[in-house]
C-alpha cells in the first residue's frame, strides 16, 4: 500500500494544473457495434435468412447490414425477377429492396385466378408450388351426384373436392412456371374419408370409402422437353392426408418456363369407388423432402 501511495505522489501526470488529481478513465474495449456495416454484411451473407434476421436485432450495425442488397440477392433464386413477374400478373410492382422481395416471395403468392400458390422456403430459398383442385380438369366435377366441393381448414386453399362415387376417375392438370434450375418432385395430396370437426375434435367418416384396394391408381407426368414418369399405387391409410408421388423432373435452364402435364386415373367399369378427398398437386425441390411435413 505504501508503494502505491508513493507512486501516486511522485507521478506528475496524476495531478492537474489546478492541483487536483486527474483520474484516468479506462480505454473502452471494441465491441460488435464498432464493426463497419460493410464488414458485417460480408460475414452474415454466409448465414441462412433465419439467422440473418435474428442477428439483425443485436445492434445498429447488424440491423443496417441485414438490409444490404447483395446479402439477400445471394439467397434469392437466380430467376427471381421472372418469378416476381409471374406472381404479380405481369404488372411492375414498386421498387423493392432484395430483402423485401425475399420476404414477399416467402409468403404464399396466388396466381392464375387463385388456383395456384407459390412460395419460397424461409430457410433455404427453395421454390414450392401447389395447385388447387379448382386448377385441375376433373371428369364429372360439376355433377353433384359424383363430386362435391367441401370447405375445410386442412387445405391451403380452404376447400377440397370430395368424390362420393364414380366408375371413371380421371384428373388432368397443366402448369407453366419459371422454375429455377434443379430437380423437382410432383405429388397428389389425397385423403380417404370425409374429415370434419365435432366439439373441437377432428373426426373422419370412412363409411363410404370403397373400391381403392381393387385396382391401383395410375399417376403420370410429362414435361415439354420430353421427360416422362409414371407410377401406380393402391390408395390406402383412411383418415390421413397422404402424398402420392407421381415422379421427378429436372429443370436445366431458366431461359424459358417449364411446361408440365400430369394426371391421375383409375378407370375400371367392373366396380365403383368413392370416399376420396382431392386437395391439390404439390411441386417441390427433391432435396427438401423433409419440408413436406408442413403440408
Amino acid at each position: 500500500m505504501g508503494a502505491n501511495l508513493s507512486s501516486f505522489f511522485t507521478d506528475p501526470s496524476a495531478w492537474s494544473l489546478h492541483g487536483c488529481s486527474r483520474l484516468q478513465s479506462p480505454v473502452p474495449k471494441p465491441s460488435l457495434g464498432d464493426l463497419p456495416e460493410s464488414c458485417v454484411a460480408s460475414i452474415i451473407s454466409y448465414l441462412d435468412p433465419v439467422e440473418i434476421c435474428k442477428l439483425a436485432t443485436l445492434n445498429r450495425a447488424f440491423r443496417g447490414a441485414s438490409w444490404a442488397d447483395f446479402v439477400w440477392e445471394s439467397k434469392l433464386p437466380e430467376n427471381y425477377e421472372t418469378i416476381m413477374e409471374k406472381v404479380s400478373g405481369g404488372c411492375s410492382p414498386r421498387k423493392l429492396s432484395k430483402r423485401e422481395i425475399y420476404t414477399k416471395l416467402c409468403r404464399p403468392n396466388s396466381f392464375d385466378g387463385g388456383t395456384k400458390k407459390v412460395w419460397l422456403d424461409k430457410r433455404t430459398g427453395g421454390v414450392f408450388l401447389s395447385i388447387s383442385f379448382k386448377g385441375l380438369t376433373i371428369t364429372g366435377i360439376d355433377d353433384r351426384r359424383y363430386w362435391n366441393h367441401m370447405p375445410t381448414e386442412e387445405s391451403r386453399f380452404l376447400a377440397v373436392a370430395y368424390l362420393q362415387q364414380t366408375w371413371w376417375l380421371e384428373v388432368d392438370g397443366q402448369l407453366e412456371f419459371p422454375f429455377p434450375t434443379g430437380s423437382y418432385s410432383l405429388f397428389f395430396r389425397l385423403h380417404l374419408g370425409r374429415a370434419a370437426k365435432r366439439f373441437g375434435r377432428r373426426i373422419c367418416n370412412t363409411e363410404h370409402v370403397h373400391g381403392w384396394n381393387i385396382k391401383p391408381v395410375q399417376f403420370q407426368l410429362w414435361t415439354s422437353d420430353g421427360q416422362h414418369k409414371s407410377s401406380k399405387c393402391l390408395l390406402g391409410d383412411p383418415g390421413k392426408w397422404n402424398l402420392y408421388h407421381v415422379g421427378d423432373f429436372i429443370v436445366d435452364s431458366t431461359t424459358s418456363s417449364t411446361k408440365l402435364k400430369f394426371s391421375m386415373t383409375q378407370i375400371d367399369c367392373t366396380h365403383t369407388k368413392g370416399g376420396l378427398c382431392l386437395d391439390c398437386v404439390i411441386v417441390y425441390p427433391c432435396k427438401y423432402r423433409e419440408r413436406l411435413k408442413h403440408f
